[in-house]
């Protein structure tokens, strides 16, 4: 009976994982997020800290299971591995990523403060940090935060980023397993939820940021070319035919972009016969142009994924933050011999370099990000004050027709709304689309299609209160608070009962 009682808890824990990642994009259902972290607080409430542990990895297995499984088809369809190599990859990969909410909670039932709201809520947003930030470069991937772009929770976002409105959305959680397990707390609980969102509800009236200059039309180009031939050489051609044609149609407008690595060839490979008419082209209609491809350094022996501007201003932008696995290797020499047995071949590419001068096009200054480095908020704060507006450009065709490039698509929309700028993404098959300074998607093209989106954008100026602060002092703050809460209950010996 024992036995069986425990694997219900543990099917729950499941369910609730799934139902967890059920509310990021493409689904969307926002407020099953906190349903699901309110039932796996629940579970922990009268658990050992070894069942809290058991629940924490069933719930990050069933979160990241259904959540980032389409890693799958970027190991099995493009990388070339075999689907038992590539599923047995996948699961580790899902196995790993799980550990998380089972140490949180293990840590919390064995520091008996998994009834603490502000405890629970600084230990949960410190584990998220470090996943998504300090270890192995970061995997940001499923931050409750995502989730609540459209709950009045997202009011918050441009005061306190992705990790405080996560911060929050866990506080909500928590308050509400309380509500349900003290009936004391009850509508104590209820009341400080509902000020707390109606707080973020008035915060989402605020314009942090104002315009800068005039609105300009920008058309971003979705070349759409298949992820299996985009480096074949009988390919290169067409590909870049297929970009010049879709520009030259649009000299209307006053920026173009184009995807990530949309040329597939090295800069010096291209430069004559391709880049240099492209340029003098730009030039002639007064028309800046953003495009991305690959930059070799010979003497160095350095590859860059690079994105280059032309036009009256003549710039490049080289990727710092570089995804693991995909263009750099970590823990090596083990990661290299064991990606070689599984004959995975996978890039090797140089940081760009963190202190890189902004790129400008229509006569303004703009952050480049390229691929997943738009899940980083903290990446360019720096340079916020000097850019009017963002640009992104990926290819998230490595990942099929998945969840994945509509979860990126809801990142980008979490950058734009943090810096209260406008943001223009383009892709290789979507999903290309512009995002205002509210973080409200207002033109976004279909998967798969070849298309140009055209879209004016206004250039801003300004700060967000969490552009002052950043990543860094926002979670010293909630660690602070944190650990300033643990030493009280502590010294009052009370941990276990006094809630907040």
């Amino acid at each position: 009976m024992l036995t069986s009682h425990l694997s219900f808890k543990y099917l729950v824990a499941f369910s609730a994982g799934v139902l967890f990642a059920l509310g990021f994009a493409p689904m969307s259902f926002a407020y099953l997020t906190v349903l699901a972290l309110s039932l796996l607080f629940y579970l922990w409430h009268h658990a050992t800290p070894l069942r809290a542990f058991g629940c924490g990895y069933m719930f990050g297995l069933g979160a990241f299971g259904f959540g980032v499984s389409w890693v799958y088809i970027s190991i099995h369809e493009f990388g070339g591995v075999d689907r038992y190599s590539a599923s047995a990859i996948t699961a580790l990969f899902v196995a790993f990523w799980a550990l998380f909410p089972a140490m949180l909670g293990l840590m919390s039932v064995r520091l008996r403060v998994h009834r603490n709201v502000l405890v629970l809520a600084g230990l949960w947003v410190a584990v998220d940090y470090f996943r998504g930030v300090l270890l192995l470069n970061g995997f940001p991937w499923l931050l409750g935060a995502y989730s609540q772009l459209a709950t009045p929770l997202a009011g918050y976002i441009p005061v306190v980023g992705a990790y405080g409105t996560s911060y929050l959305l866990v506080i909500t959680a928590a308050l509400l397993t309380l509500a349900v397990t003290q009936a004391h707390w009850r509508w104590r609980a209820a009341g400080i939820v509902l000020v707390l969102w109606g707080a973020g509800s008035l915060l989402t009236n605020i314009n942090w940021t104002s315009p800068r200059g005039e609105p300009f039309q920008v058309s971003l180009i979705q070349g759409n070319i298949a992820q299996d031939q985009k480096w074949l050489a009988k390919s290169k051609l067409n590909t870049m035919l297929r970009y010049r044609q879709l520009t030259e149609a649009h000299w209307d407008s006053a920026v173009i972009i184009w995807p990530e690595t949309a040329i597939p060839a090295f800069y010096n490979e291209v430069e004559e016969i391709f880049i240099e008419p492209l340029q003098s082209a730009a030039k002639e209609h007064g028309v800046d142009i953003i495009i991305g491809l690959p930059l070799a350094n010979l003497e160095k022996k350095e590859i860059y994924n690079a994105v280059f501007a032309l036009g009256e201003q003549q710039a490049i932008y080289r990727k710092d933050h570089l995804l693991p696995f995909g263009e750099y290797m970590p823990w090596q020499p083990v990661s290299g011999f064991i990606l070689k047995q599984l004959r995975i071949g996978l890039g090797d590419f140089t940081p760009g370099g963190k202190q890189q001068a902004l790129l400008t096009a229509a006569g303004y200054p703009f952050i480049t990000s390229i691929c997943y480095e738009d899940a980083f908020g903290d990446a360019s704060r720096d340079f916020l004050a000097e850019a009017a507006f963002l640009v992104n450009v990926s290819n998230d065709a490595w990942f099929g027709n998945s969840f994945e490039p509509h979860q990126h698509l809801q990142i980008a929309a979490m950058r734009a709304l943090e810096s209260g700028r406008y943001m223009a993404r383009a892709t290789n098959t979507g999903v290309t689309a512009f995002i205002d300074s509210k973080g409200r998607i207002i033109k976004q093209a279909p998967l798969f299609t070849t298309t140009v989106l055209t879209e004016k954008i206004t250039p801003m100026q300004g700060l967000t209160p969490y552009a002052h602060l950043g990543d860094q002092w926002i979670i010293c703050a909630i660690l602070l608070i944190t650990l300033l809460t643990w030493l009280v209950l502590t010294l009052k010996n009370r941990a276990p009962h006094v809630i907040i």
